[in-house]
């Protein structure tokens, strides 16, 4: 008797249809399942294999990921946040302004309306907003960068465009750009297509000893958007301090990069109906993640854009 088609190859088939619908015949020799092999989209796993080893930046490489601050750790361990006191998105510029400190600088929850709230502040010894900016337009060209982040995590990472090698400013090179991740949120893998916006355009004020990294977060293989990060960096005492904010469920269509999408398909996909609806789980989940990689990289990021970034 024969077997029909796996579910991982009628999700490839689907993804390549999406995108051809979507893109034209133009799109058919990238989209088309039998076209290319797993290595031009990449392999996804967890941790260094050897060929990573040999890469100029190994040897800030660790075994595991530096364990969230206890200020997260408490937070994760406590209630949410009543649903009356969860901030709406429209607040956004106002809660992350230049001076001052919201009355939510780390926890998380959910309003009566559904959309699901996360803000996670870290403090960064020696570690500067201009290192950010370094940081988010360089690391994902390479996913064995990506996983400096959160070792135990982080699993595959590319870009919609590698603007590494141009002569630009470190925004310009993601500020208009998307950086395509594997991850595991808690428990869960997402294949995520973070789309980074101008925050200037939005209405955020932003000095220049600081930074914001604003970002539409949606799916790698589906249209669908998920919602809304920021992460503001600005100075103080002896450092910086990071002032994270997650808007979940907050919904809207996008384009797939018909590659990508096909990419992130070949690799496994993690595609589920109940990641469209991102609850209180989840929330908890990604205040722990956003703590343990951001205090991570913070331990070591000053040296890293020492070698790196000039």
């Amino acid at each position: 008797m024969s077997r029909g088609p796996s579910r991982r190859r009628m999700m490839v088939g689907a993804a390549a249809a999406a995108a051809t619908a979507v893109f034209g015949p133009a799109a058919r020799a990238v989209a088309t399942p039998g076209t290319g092999s797993s290595e031009d989209c990449g392999e996804r796993y967890q941790g260094y294999r050897d060929i990573d080893r040999g890469r100029p930046y190994a040897h800030f490489f660790a075994a595991r990921t530096t364990p969230a601050p206890a200020v997260v750790t408490d937070a994760v361990g406590g209630p949410p946040i009543a649903p009356e006191w969860v901030p709406h998105f429209d607040s956004i510029t106002t809660d992350l302004a230049p001076t001052g400190y919201s009355a939510i600088e780390t926890g998380y929850g959910r309003r009566a309306d559904g959309m699901t709230f996360v803000a996670v502040h870290t403090a960064m010894p020696r570690v500067t907003a201009a290192m950010w900016d370094w940081w988010f337009g360089w690391h994902s060209a390479e996913a064995a960068r990506y996983k400096l982040w959160h070792p135990d995590a982080h699993l595959h990472a590319a870009l919609a465009e590698d603007r590494t090698v141009h002569a630009i400013q470190d925004r310009a090179k993601y500020i208009g750009n998307t950086s395509f991740v594997d991850e595991y949120v808690g428990p869960k893998l997402q294949q995520l297509g973070i789309g980074f916006r101008d925050p200037v355009a939005h209405g955020f004020d932003v000095p220049a000893d600081q930074t914001v990294v604003f970002g539409r977060v949606g799916s790698s293989i589906a249209p669908v958007d998920l919602g809304w990060l920021a992460h503001q960096v600005r100075p103080v005492q002896g450092g910086a301090e990071m002032r994270s904010r997650f808007y979940l469920n907050l919904r809207g269509l996008h384009v797939p990069d018909p590659k990508q999408a096909v990419c992130a398909v070949r690799r496994g996909t993690s595609v589920d109906p109940s990641d469209l609806v991102l609850g209180l789980d989840l929330a908890r989940d990604l205040l722990l993640h956003c703590g343990q990689e951001m205090n991570h990289l913070a331990g070591f990021l000053p040296e890293l854009h020492a070698e790196f970034g000039g």
